[in-house]
């Protein structure tokens, strides 16, 4: 071990606090990217903190301090989980609105002299530690803010711009955890026709962005008879891995990073960290480079693949709230939207069941519930593609777009959904 090695390594995660205690504000990567021996400290020591704000994406782990037991430690997140969720509907956290691909310039201008405290592999013999499963927002401030890290021989070594030299690390510990895991969407018989839709209208040699869920995930699975895809999306997971050992997957064609599969962060199962350890197929990238839609268009056949939770007949759609109460957040499905719009012959794909569970509420709506989102604009979305078809909406006219999305709503809310939107003045014919 160098002598830069010995001198930052702490034998305690405790030595975090009075690093957090001088720069008042810490920013931590999303999901596994967290280092929980390092955040259990900080929390640890929450009552004896003052003014410490922690700025996260997507936290996976519950903690006392995001219930709100100390004033002197407050959570902001940029996108909500299962676990954040009830923290934020009680007062125990705030939430901050945000694009993924702004995160690095929003922490910029709200925390501009952090610390970034974050999960990484043990350091090589050159002194550098990789932060494996994550870039995001975090890889923008390397050589830039102080890193105090946590070692852990489970987090795969990953390739690209996700790497922290000794002596950019004010700090550093080991522990030994698994990683959290995420396990395959189960995929029903909706999702299914769903991602055959969008499969047909994918060429071979597109690059293509796949959000998470059941739907997406069939997506994934109908695309297995295509060849040379490429891929560029903020999140990689089990499926995208899957089509790559099926040699569906060779970014031939791609036109930035040509054979790599471009990603931000990546979350899946064991099998999956696995096959991205070490893996010079994959890159891992800042999120403000991989979700800059203007990067994205580069790309000349670019396939956006998300999910959203409702759609009006004007075409914009709430992906962020469900039953009047925040959900997540917005995330970059917008960001690749836009991208897929700048790409030539370039799609965006929206995907929703036509209905909720018991088949009692459309999710086609003629109007967006009261005090709904908008997650991704009108003179954005492309197609919208439930069981029952494919609404092509670029360019067209409100006449048009009302028409093709109640087209594809279930059958039994067609009739009421075109009387309303006669009665809004949508429809006309």
């Amino acid at each position: 071990m160098s002598e830069a090695l010995r001198r930052t390594r702490c034998d305690d995660p405790s030595a975090v606090v009075e690093h957090a205690r001088a720069h008042l504000d810490v920013v931590v990567p999303l999901a596994n990217g967290e280092p929980d021996t390092v955040m259990a400290a900080l929390d640890a020591a929450g009552p004896e903190l003052h003014g410490v704000r922690v700025h996260q994406m997507h936290s996976l782990r519950d903690r006392p301090y995001l219930h709100g037991t100390h004033p002197g430690l407050r959570h902001i997140s940029y996108f909500l989980s299962n676990v954040t969720r009830p923290c934020f509907a009680d007062g125990g956290i705030d939430f901050a609105p945000a694009h993924f691909s702004e995160m690095p310039h929003i922490l910029e201008h709200v925390a501009p002299h952090p610390l970034v405290v974050a999960a990484s592999t043990p350091p090589d013999r050159h002194g550098w530690f990789s932060l494996g499963t994550n870039a995001d927002y975090v890889a923008r401030l390397i050589g830039k803010a102080p890193f105090f890290l946590e070692a852990n021989p489970n987090m795969p070594r990953t390739r690209g711009e996700n790497q922290v030299h000794v002596s950019q690390v004010v700090g550093w510990v080991e522990a030994d955890y698994p990683l959290m895991e995420m396990p395959v969407a189960r995929v029903g018989e909706k999702d299914r026709v769903i991602g055959e839709l969008i499969a047909e209208r994918i060429p071979d040699g597109a690059t293509i962005q796949v959000g998470i869920g059941s739907i997406p995930a069939a997506a994934i699975g109908a695309l297995r008879n295509h060849r040379n895809l490429g891929v560029h999306t903020e999140l990689l997971s089990d499926g995208v891995a899957e089509l790559f050992a099926a040699g569906v997957i060779t970014g031939a064609e791609k036109v930035t990073r040509p054979g790599k599969m471009v990603t931000t962060f990546a979350m899946g199962t064991k099998a999956f960290y696995d096959f991205v350890d070490d893996n010079a197929a994959v890159e891992f990238l800042p999120v403000d480079w991989v979700n800059d839609p203007r990067i994205i268009g580069r790309e000349r056949c670019f396939a956006s693949i998300n999910a959203t939770a409702e759609v009006d007949v004007l075409g914009q759609a709430n992906s962020e709230m469900i039953g009047g109460r925040l959900y997540s957040g917005s995330g970059g499905q917008a960001d690749f939207a836009k991208g897929a719009m700048f790409s030539p012959h370039g799609k965006g794909f929206l995907a929703l069941h036509s209905t909720n569970g018991d088949e009692t509420v459309s999710r086609i709506k003629v109007r967006l519930g009261s005090g709904a989102i908008i997650t991704t604009l009108k003179n954005t979305v492309d197609h919208v593609v439930t069981e029952f078809g494919v609404a092509e909406l670029r360019g067209q006219p409100i006449s048009v777009r009302a028409r093709r999305l109640i087209d594809i709503a279930h059958p039994r809310f067609r009739e009421e959904l075109e009387s309303e939107a006669r009665t809004a003045g949508y429809l006309r014919d």
